[in-house]
């Protein structure tokens, strides 16, 4: 939007325990639980320019350093903190946060 507030991302709902896999290939660069507010935490890196995130996980099944390929299982959904069962999903391009829902496949076909 316009206003200057960027959407950091998009909370997706899903069961405790459901597999989140990786949006595309890439390389793991952080797996831990070192950054506050996102609980759980995989980045991957797709490319110079792209990363994304996957917060609020219960576990997680990759290693730093780890390659993955598009669809591959990277942790299993945990929850906020505020008693919600979600996935929280960031697309990073050049560090700025852009909308993840125009990176995600169309589940409406």
């Amino acid at each position: 939007s316009l206003n200057g507030d960027v959407n950091k991302g998009v909370d997706i709902g899903g069961r405790l325990g459901e597999s989140v896999r990786a949006a595309a290939d890439g390389v793991v660069v952080y797996a831990g639980g070192g950054l506050r507010g996102y609980g759980k935490l995989v980045i991957l890196k797709h490319s110079e320019n792209f990363l994304s995130a996957y917060g609020h996980n219960r576990t997680i099944r990759v290693k730093e350093g780890e390659s993955v390929k598009g669809g591959q299982i990277v942790a299993e959904i945990g929850s906020s903190g505020t008693g919600r069962e979600m996935l929280h999903f960031e697309i990073r391009r050049d560090g700025k946060p852009v909308d993840p829902l125009i990176y995600l496949p169309d589940k409406s076909k």
